[in-house]
C-alpha cells in the first residue's frame, strides 16, 4: 500500500527510538528484525538477551543482534528507574518497594524510558490487553498539556478517491472514549486534526458529526456537537474545525453547499470526529466492509509521547507500520514542541 510505504519513507528519514516491550514474542520480534534491517526506527527490545538471541536463531533473523535490549533484572539503569516510578506515584500511595517490582514489568518500563528520554515511542499489545498497555502510560507519560481525553483514530483507506485526500480519512474516536462530553470531544477533535498533519501530511479539515446540520434538528445530543465545536475553535483557532455537521455534508461539496452555505468545511472534510464510540466504531467498520477500505489503527492519540496498542491477533506488518506511524507521531510531537 503506498500510503503505507510513505510512513516507512518518512520514519526512515528521521529515526526515532521505538521501545517493544514483549521482545521475546515471536511476531514482534520478526517485525524489529525487519525494521531494522529496512532502517525505520531504532529498536529497544525488552526482555532476557539469551531468550531473545534464541528465538532470533529459531526464527533466522539477522538483525535483531542490532537492536538495543533491555533486560529488567540486569538493566544498569533500572535504579533511576525505579526511583523516576516513585517520584511519580508516592502521592498515590505507592512504596519504593511497590516502584521496584513494577519497574520490572516490561509495560511499566518502556514507559519510564519514555519518561527518562531514553526512548521516543512504544508499541505494544501483541500479548497484552489494551488496559494492561494504557495504564502505564497515563500513570508515568500522561498526557498532552491541555488534554486529559485518549482517543483512537482510523486512517480509512477507500477506493472513493473524491472524498478526504484522494479517497483517504482520518475517524476518530473510534476506540477508546465510550461517551464524550463536549469537552472531550472538543480534544478529540483538535487531537485529530493534530494527527491528521504528523501521519497524513495534510491540512486537517475537521467535521464534528451529527444528525443535525447547522440547527436542522434541536436535541440535547446535537447541543453537546455545537459546544464541541465552540470549545474546539476556542482551544486551537488556527485549525480548521466545524459542525454540526450530518455525514453527507461534511463530504460532499453539493450538499455541504446546500446544508451549510457559510462553512469552510462542509463538503470538503478529511477528518470526521464521531459523537460517540459506538457511532465512530459502527461507521469505521461498515466502512470497511462495505465500502472495501483498509482501516489503519487504532493510532492513539492525547498521550504526551506516542503510546499504540496492538490488537492481540495483530501480523508482523500491522506491528511493523505501528511502528513507523509511532515514529511519524513522535516526530510531529516534537515539532510541537
Amino acid at each position: 500500500m503506498e500510503l503505507l510505504q510513505s510512513f516507512v519513507q518518512r520514519a526512515s528519514g528521521n529515526k526515532q527510538r521505538i521501545v517493544l516491550p514483549e521482545g521475546t514474542e515471536e511476531r514482534t520480534l520478526k517485525a524489529a528484525d525487519r525494521l531494522i534491517k529496512d532502517g525505520v526506527a531504532n529498536i529497544i527490545l525488552i526482555g532476557d538477551e539469551k531468550e531473545i538471541a534464541a528465538k532470533a536463531a529459531e526464527l533466522s533473523l539477522s538483525h535483531i543482534a542490532q537492536a538495543e535490549i533491555v533486560n529488567p533484572d540486569t538493566h544498569a539503569e533500572m535504579e533511576k528507574y525505579t526511583n523516576l516510578l516513585f517520584e511519580l506515584r508516592k502521592s498515590k500511595g505507592m512504596t519504593i518497594e511497590e516502584a521496584q517490582k513494577k519497574a520490572k514489568d516490561p509495560l511499566y518500563l518502556s514507559c519510564l524510558m519514555i519518561k527518562a528520554g531514553d526512548a521516543d515511542g512504544e508499541v505494544a499489545g501483541a500479548k497484552n490487553f489494551t488496559g494492561d498497555v494504557l495504564r502505564p502510560a497515563l500513570q508515568i507519560i500522561k498526557t498532552v498539556p491541555g488534554v486529559n481525553t485518549v482517543s483512537g483514530a482510523f486512517i480509512m483507506i477507500t477506493p472513493a478517491k473524491e472524498y478526504g485526500k484522494d479517497g483517504v480519512l482520518l475517524f476518530a474516536d473510534c476506540a477508546v472514549t465510550p461517551n464524550p462530553d463536549a469537552q472531550q470531544l472538543a480534544q478529540i477533535a483538535v487531537s485529530s486534526a493534530h494527527t491528521a498533519k504528523d501521519l497524513l501530511d495534510m491540512e486537517a479539515k475537521v467535521a464534528i458529526l451529527s444528525f443535525s446540520t447547522k440547527g436542522s434538528a434541536k436535541n440535547e445530543l446535537v447541543d453537546k456537537v455545537i459546544d464541541a465545536t465552540r470549545i474546539a475553535n476556542e482551544i486551537a483557532p488556527q485549525l480548521n474545525i466545524d459542525g454540526e455537521l450530518q455525514a453527507d455534508a461534511a463530504l460532499v461539496p453539493k450538499v455541504g453547499e446546500m446544508k451549510a452555505p457559510n462553512s469552510k468545511i462542509a463538503g470538503h472534510a478529511n477528518v470526521l470526529v464521531f459523537p460517540s464510540l459506538e457511532v465512530g466504531n459502527i461507521a469505521y467498520k461498515l466502512v470497511q466492509r462495505l465500502a472495501g477500505a483498509e482501516a489503519v489503527g487504532p493510532v492513539l492519540q492525547g498521550i504526551a509521547a506516542p503510546v499504540n496498542d496492538l490488537s492481540r491477533g495483530c501480523s508482523v506488518d500491522d506491528i511493523y507500520y505501528m511502528v513507523a506511524i509511532t515514529a511519524l507521531q513522535s516526530i510531529g510531537l516534537k515539532s510541537a514542541k
